[in-house]
């Protein structure tokens, strides 16, 4: 028994310490002021993703025969096996357990809270509602507060969320932090993905020429005249998005160093899973 604890902290520590590094990679990649926050929020979503989905152990369970190439982490080694026969190491997984539990609580009261208030009272503002099925809902009289280019340009925002699936990559990854709360890096990828799934979807009402409708709509949204509106505009990092709203960059201006990001991301994330992979698939040979 203690033998496969030990291999699961070996795991799951060179796991999260490749992972860890493909994070660093996307802070410093996405931190760079060249191209578009489209691409950006991708990075965001594949870094959240490698935290989140175990692809070493997947390879490696598939693959570990003709991995004999593989080799452990010593100190890696060392450290799981050490932790393994701590006296804290009960007390360690308690605190990761209560932690996981109190997250996941809290974002199960949240949804529920949230399809409550849908169901009650409707939208706040222009959303998408549900995960599997998102749908655009509108609060009652917004017509009045827009004009038609003014709605025009917030559904076409709205339409990218629910094209791309937000609500559900967002889910995936809040249900991954349960797990990993303890990482720093998980927490601003939160960040990170919140900030670029709102300028993303921003780049798609430039492309189209409707950024100063959006402007407009969003000015109305933030200090309306009926009150149900108001917290439309709360959030969603708002000076930033007027800022690229009022841009008159295009999509061609940001294809050269879209091509950069998307390269050098994805070299350090494939070094990153094959890292994972000559380090941990030693643990599958030795279990044959």
């Amino acid at each position: 028994m203690l033998e496969h604890v030990t291999r699961g902290l070996y795991y799951a520590n060179v796991h999260l310490l490749y992972a860890s590094a493909v994070g660093v990679s996307a802070w410093a990649l996405t931190s760079i002021p060249l191209g578009s926050a489209t691409t950006k929020y991708w990075i965001w979503v594949a870094t959240s993703l490698n935290f989140i989905v175990p692809v070493g152990a997947i390879l490696d369970a598939l693959g570990a025969p003709h991995l004999t190439w593989a080799s452990p982490l010593a100190i890696v080694g060392d450290a799981a096996n050490r932790l393994s026969r701590s006296p804290a190491a009960p007390m360690l997984l308690l605190a990761w357990l209560s932690g996981s539990g109190f997250l996941l609580a809290r974002l199960l009261s949240r949804l529920r809270a949230e399809r409550r208030g849908a169901a009650a009272a409707g939208p706040g503002g222009p959303a998408v509602e549900g995960v599997l099925r998102p749908r655009i809902s509108l609060p009652a009289g917004i017509g009045r507060v827009l004009t038609d280019a003014e709605l025009d340009a917030v559904l076409i925002h709205e339409r990218i969320h629910v094209r791309r699936r937000d609500n559900l990559i967002r889910l995936i990854h809040e249900l991954g932090r349960c797990g990993l709360w303890f990482h720093p890096l998980v927490w601003i990828a939160s960040s990170r993905l919140a900030f670029y799934r709102e300028l993303s979807c921003d780049e798609s009402v430039i492309r189209r020429g409707r950024g100063a409708d959006l402007i407009a709509a969003l000015g109305k949204l933030a200090a309306p005249d009926d009150a149900f509106l108001l917290e439309a505009g709360i959030g969603s990092f708002l000076g930033r998005r007027l800022a690229r709203l009022a841009s008159p960059r295009g999509r061609h201006s940001y294809a050269a160093a879209n091509t950069l990001l998307a390269v050098a991301f994805g070299a350090l994330l494939l070094t990153g899973v094959f890292e994972t992979v000559a380090h941990t698939a030693c643990c599958f040979i030795a279990r044959r």
